[in-house]
This record gives C-alpha cells, structure tokens and sequence, in this order.
C-alpha cells in the first residue's frame, strides 16, 4: 500500500469497504431507517424544547456551538483554529463579563455592539471569499493561478467553516448579552411592560441621550426613527436587530420592518446571511448529538 499514490490507495480502501459490506443491504436499510426516525424525533423534540423554554435551549445550544468543534480541533490537530478560538474565547469572555455586571457602566453597550458587529463583518467577509475560493475551483480557475484543485479547495472550504462558525457563535453571545444589557437598563424586558419610562432624548438600547450640546458628554450619531415613533442611536438599532437578533422594539416590542430599515440593496444580504447562520446552529450544535445517538441505538442492536 505504501508503494500507491494516494488516488490508487483510496480506490483499494473503497473496493475493502465494499467487499466487507456485501450482502448486507437489509441491515443498511434498517439502519438508514434507524437514521431517518431518529433526526425526525430529534427535530420535533427540539422544536417544543425551543417553543416551550427558548432560554434554556438557546443556552444549551450556544455551550454546544462553542465546545463540540473545539473536540475536534484537538483531535485532529487542528492547531491554527485553536489558536483562533482561545483568542475570540478570551476577548469575548471579557466582553460578556462587562454585558453582566450590574450596575452596567453607560460604555459597555457600545463596546458589546462594537466587538460583536466587527466580528460579523469580518465572519461575513471571510464566509464570501471561501465561498468564491470553492466556486472557482469547480469552475476550474484555480489552475490559470498554478494552484492545486484539492489545495484551492481546503483554502474556500476552511475559509468558509471559519465564517460560518464564527458568525454563529458572535450572534448567540451577542444576543444574550443584548439581553442582559436590556434588562439591566430597565427599557425592555422580555414579557410584560417595560420597568421604567422612556424619555424622548434617551436610546433605550445603550441607556445615553440621543441628542447632546456641544458642552456636554454623549454620543454625537446619526438617529433612526422606527415606525412606532421611538428614536435610537442608528448604530444601537442596527446592533439591536442585525447582531442582537431583535426584530422589535427595544421599548414597546412593536415589529420591526427590517426592509424599511435596509433599504439600501447592498445592505439586505446582512439580513439573508444571519437566517442562514440561524439554520446552520442546529447543524453545527445538535447534528453531531443526533449521529452520535444513532450510533449508540445501532451499537445496542448489534448493526454495523
């Protein structure tokens, strides 16, 4: 074997597995049965989990995203993503430590905003290039720069996971720190009425007056008026509803019309990117969880 390329040792590898499988098509059928029955119980499950207590499960599912690929970063030696990981873990561990303290100091919102939306721009931009990297080189394009289809292709794959991962991650660290942060400040609230008026000159995301005197401390930002009337800072909705995944209100809990709001074309991808990252959640998160179960139940049932 040592003597093959790797193409030749993959097709005799390929032709071992068939020889060892064969004749056993009533035990794979039974087994992709096994499969299919358990990722449609495992969806329903975690849609009442989700529906009946969100917190709990969002919580659960943000530990899974953060812990399971780090399994098999080590397992893999996958050490650059390690490093990557330790660093967004540390940064982003200090950013929630200040998003939980109470009484909250009036900088931390913009620091959380700051920190989470620059990572989604630049989750954002990375998930485009692995993208446009994979693409090429179906396309072939790879080969008018010299470069090899399966080194192109680990370039756009891993670029790509990075975006993805990362994208996922800031969001639901940011949305719970969005919660903390709201609730803290006293303008929001999750159910029931807010626990203190909102003033015409005060931005219920970060807690600051809206409009300030040249002689005075604050924040001097362009404003943004949602169709209920009430007035935030144009970076703090922003941060609200793209970073934080809030489409209400952050005062009376009216919806908000992300179209009216994105009007600008180049701008409504922001939106489409983040239901793709919500999708990817439960394959990043909970679909190792459901192949592991299924091997365990063909495990006790004695299929292989």
């Amino acid at each position: 074997m040592s003597d093959l390329s790797p193409e030749e040792q993959w097709r005799v590898e390929h032709a071992r597995m068939h020889a060892k499988h064969r004749g056993h098509e009533a035990m794979h059928a039974e087994m992709v049965l096994i499969l299919i029955a358990t990722l449609v119980v495992a969806q329903l499950l975690l849609v009442q989990w989700k529906q009946r207590h969100p917190r709990s499960y969002n919580m659960v599912t943000l530990f899974q995203m953060w812990v399971v690929p780090l399994y098999f970063t080590v397992k893999l030696h996958w050490w650059r993503f390690l490093v990557i990981w330790i660093l967004f873990s540390a940064v982003t561990a200090f950013v929630t430590f200040r998003a939980t303290r109470k009484p909250l100091v009036q900088t931390t919102p913009r620091l959380v905003y700051k920190w989470f939306l620059l990572i989604y721009k630049i989750s954002y931009a990375t998930g485009i290039v692995g993208y446009m990297a994979v693409m090429f080189t179906l396309f072939g394009l790879n080969l008018l720069f010299k470069i090899k289809p399966e080194d192109a292709m680990d370039f756009g794959i891993s670029l790509l996971f990075y975006g993805l991962y990362y994208g996922v991650l800031e969001r639901d660290f940011a949305e719970m720190c969005a919660d903390y942060m709201a609730s803290t400040i006293g303008f929001y609230s999750e159910s029931g009425m807010p626990t203190k008026h909102l003033s015409d000159s005060v931005c219920a995301v970060c807690g600051q007056q809206i409009f300030v005197d040249v002689s005075e401390e604050g924040i001097i930002e362009n404003t943004y008026r949602l169709s209920c009337n009430h007035v935030f800072h144009e970076f703090c909705i922003r941060g609200w509803c793209i970073v934080g995944k809030k489409q209400t209100c952050p005062y009376c809990k009216e919806k908000v019309d992300l179209k009216r709001m994105f009007s600008n074309p180049w701008e409504r991808p922001h939106v489409m990117y983040g239901q793709l990252l919500d999708w990817l959640r439960y394959l990043v998160a909970w679909q190792p969880v459901i192949i592991g179960l299924v091997q365990g139940i063909n495990y006790i049932l004695g299929l292989e």
